[in-house]
């Protein structure tokens, strides 16, 4: 029976991992923290066979005691989960001699500062960026690049659009750069976040991902996924839908700039997530890839719409197996987020499709009604507390739907929305 070692599973896509993994006859070991670990829903924790908790505050440490637990447990494939612990896969991987991402580039797939010079180096479509440890600095290196505002400012190596705020005048500056460096550490695993300030242009357009799976160096994109976000300063996901309802010719450039970047980044073995803007003179401005699983449900969406499941694809390539990437359905799915207008204590969820749900009840199979089927599941419970929906991490449930076309699904999710009320005492 083959042993994947996964990197931390407690995240959004581990599941499916895990999952996938057992279904494919393997041991599924993972390197957690203790506290993280105890969070796993029992879900979740019925699929891992074993874990080992590192001292993930000092790296070099970490992958001493890795590397020596996998050749004592005969792991056979390495797999991370959490976006914060690509790198150590991707060493970890090199050092076991096992399929993984090239271990010397890996950094600039986490860290945006690497990942904006890589991206220069290799001619890859971005905004132009500056970096700087402080506000002042960062000002004055905005000032002679010549950027205009709006600018995008966001920390080096945070994640879920913590940090991250669109800046549209120059006294606004000060306030992002203290957003963007409110987090020095992740935790509870202790993992140090590199301090380093990042200033962009602005990309104008509409935003999409593009879901790729790459093996051994050769690229497979699975699909375009149309992403919807809030405005204003804050950029927080709404939602997404698989597959973008654009041209050929729009997905064709998506697919060539996601591409270029993950060549630039020198991934060989794993999923790959690209995020881009698409302007409307069809220019493309790649804002970001990550050497990770998508988060947010887009793996469901992938399979929905295309019948590829990337779960069981990430496994097999980890394990060094082939993996059939070939399409069986033509479809779409989306999904949609429900968020507060502000932070304050959840009083209720109302109008819900269906006849409506209790907030922190089940999910609902097929919810009846016109057009495409849809789940609901809500996270949150009258009386939980809910900060301002600057990031991802706000949400109080989703909206699941599939139907035939992702015009079908896109019109779906707008009369659901119209329909929800959530009340939010201050």
């Amino acid at each position: 029976m083959p042993k994947i070692l996964f990197l931390e599973a407690g995240v959004s896509a581990g599941q499916a991992l895990l999952r996938a993994a057992r279904d494919l006859g393997a041991e599924t070991w993972v390197a957690t923290h203790e506290q993280m670990y105890a969070q796993y829903p029992p879900a979740t924790r019925a699929l891992v066979t074993g874990t080992v908790c590192p001292d993930f505050t000092d790296p070099d440490a970490t992958l001493a005691e890795l590397t020596d637990f996998c050749h004592r447990t005969d792991i056979d494939g390495i797999l991370a989960c959490w976006e914060f612990l690509t790198p150590l896969a991707a060493q970890l991987a090199d050092h076991l001699g096992l399929p993984g991402h090239d271990a010397a580039a890996a950094p600039a797939s986490r860290n945006k500062r690497l990942m904006a010079d890589a991206f220069t180096a290799h001619g890859v479509p971005a905004p132009r960026t500056v970096t700087a440890p402080d506000a002042d600095t960062l000002a004055e290196r905005v000032a002679a690049a010549g950027l205009c505002h709006p600018l995008v400012v966001k920390p080096a190596e945070n994640a879920a659009s913590i940090g991250v705020r669109v800046v549209t005048e120059p006294g606004e500056l000060a306030q992002a750069v203290a957003l963007a460096g409110a987090e020095t550490v992740k935790l509870p695993h202790g993992i140090a976040l590199e301090p380093t300030l990042l200033a962009q242009e602005y990309a104008h357009g509409e935003e999409f991902s593009v879901e790729t799976v790459v093996v051994r160096g050769e690229i497979h994109h699975l699909a375009v996924t149309e992403k919807f976000t809030t405005e204003g300063a804050a950029r927080a996901e709404t939602g997404h839908t698989v597959p973008a309802d654009i041209s050929l010719e729009a997905r064709t450039k998506l697919l060539d700039a996601a591409g270029r970047a993950v060549t630039a980044l020198g991934l060989r073995n794993g999923l790959a997530h690209t995020e881009i803007k698409l302007d409307d003179q069809g220019r493309t401005s790649v804002l970001e890839t990550g050497a990770r699983p998508p988060g947010d449900g887009i793996m469901d969406l992938v399979e929905g719409a295309t019948g590829v499941d990337m779960a069981r694809a990430a496994v097999q390539i980890a394990l060094g197996h082939a993996s059939d990437l070939t399409p069986t359905r033509a479809a779409a799915a989306g999904i949609r987020f429900l968020i507060a207008p502000h932070a304050g204590t959840l009083l209720s969820v109302n109008g819900l499709p269906g006849d409506g749900l209790p907030v922190g009840g089940p999910p609902v199979e097929g919810v009846p009604g016109d057009g495409p089927e849809s789940d609901i599941i809500l996270t949150k419970e009258p009386g939980d507390h809910l900060d301002d929906p600057t990031d991802n991490l706000q949400r109080v449930g989703h909206i699941a739907l599939r139907g035939a076309t992702p015009a079908a699904v896109n019109e779906a999710a707008l009369k659901a929305l119209a329909g929800i009320r959530i009340t939010v005492a201050r």
